[in-house]
């Protein structure tokens, strides 16, 4: 039916819907006038006019509610210009003009969610990364004064300080990555004990660097599971680094891998403070750290690990401790999707 988009539209200058709908009714009371004065010879004029004034009445009260969601639209369309997006339109009737303004309805609450992450964003983007330059700036204005001396100690906070900066803007790059969909998954076989032997070595290391009093303790059978090698080493890398800025001095971070039925479970747990049960979704949010001591993380590493491991197709949630500290569940299918 392409060729009814070349008819003529006359009604188009016409700015009401009521006004269209008061001329259509013109037009066929017009036409049936004009039938009945050539077809049966006599012209019921007094009728006629009685019956278009009644339709035109009863056009103009049924026409308000036709067209009230559409001025409720144009009205909200200009608040959300000037950046208000808590209008709504109200949506009652059943016809394409009322699923119109649910849909609208819908539109409006996206749009106003997607502006508060937006503000949300630039503002803890701002917060995490006045922190370190704060600090940065105070050691160098306190060695340039003489206050103290460039000597290891204070180098070594200048380090952990611009490393903060560095895994700031590494995981910002990535989550605009994860926003772009622009990050394909490198799939190969993955053995899973001699997976997370190198990641808790990595762990010791850098937990030993920052001096933290953490044993580590890893339990894997020999699964192969696909999947990309670099971001999964991303994912407990993060959670093995946030179990050991968590823990106790002298506590031991335990890792366990399970096979059950088409997935391996990966366990990790901590002896530290724990998640509250009400925190435990929100964690996984980015910028949220939940209410466990705060340690130096810039709340973004959970956010980027549920992003890969639901890349996997797997799940990652904080499930009950057994039967203190942090215990985190990591699932990843046994064959690829």
């Amino acid at each position: 039916m392409r060729w009814l988009a070349w008819l003529p539209r006359p009604l188009d200058p016409v700015r009401s819907i009521k006004m269209k709908i008061i001329m259509v009714l013109f037009a066929g009371g017009g036409s049936g006038l004009v039938w009945f004065y050539l077809w049966l010879g006599w012209f019921p004029i007094w009728t006629g006019v009685t019956a278009t004034v009644i339709g035109v009445t009863i056009v103009q009260f049924l026409a308000r509610g036709m067209t009230s969601p559409l001025r409720e639209m144009t009205t909200a369309v200009r608040a959300m210009a000037r950046g208000d997006y808590d209008r709504r339109v109200r949506a009652t009737s059943a016809d394409e003009v009322g699923e119109l303004a649910a849909a609208f309805n819908q539109m409006a609450a996206d749009l106003a969610a997607a502006d508060r992450q937006r503000r949300e964003l630039i503002a803890n983007v701002s917060h995490e990364l006045r922190t370190p330059i704060t600090a940065l700036q105070g050691l160098l204005e306190n060695i340039v004064d003489g206050v103290a001396a460039a000597d290891p100690t204070q180098m070594q906070t200048a380090l952990a300080q611009t490393e903060r900066l560095g895994r700031l803007v590494t995981e910002l790059l990535d989550l605009s990555r994860l926003d772009a969909g622009v990050v394909p998954l490198r799939r190969h076989p993955i053995d899973v004990r001699a997976f997370l032997d190198d990641v808790v070595r990595e762990a010791e290391i850098n937990s030993a660097g920052a001096g933290r009093d953490v044993r580590f303790k890893v339990a894997a059978p020999s699964i192969v599971v696909p999947g990309d090698r670099e971001r999964l080493h991303q994912v407990f890398a993060n959670l093995l680094d946030n179990a050991a800025r968590h823990s106790p001095s002298g506590g031991t971070v335990e890792v366990r891998a399970e096979r059950h039925d088409d997935h391996v479970l990966v366990a990790v747990a901590d002896e530290g403070e724990g998640i509250p049960a009400a925190e435990r979704d929100r964690v996984f949010e980015r910028f949220t750290r939940g209410e466990r001591p705060a340690g130096g993380g810039t709340g973004l590493g959970l956010a980027i690990a549920r992003w890969v491991v639901e890349l996997h197709h797997g799940t990652i949630a904080a499930v009950d401790p057994e039967p203190r500290g942090c215990l985190i569940h990591v699932t990843l299918p046994l064959s690829p999707s």
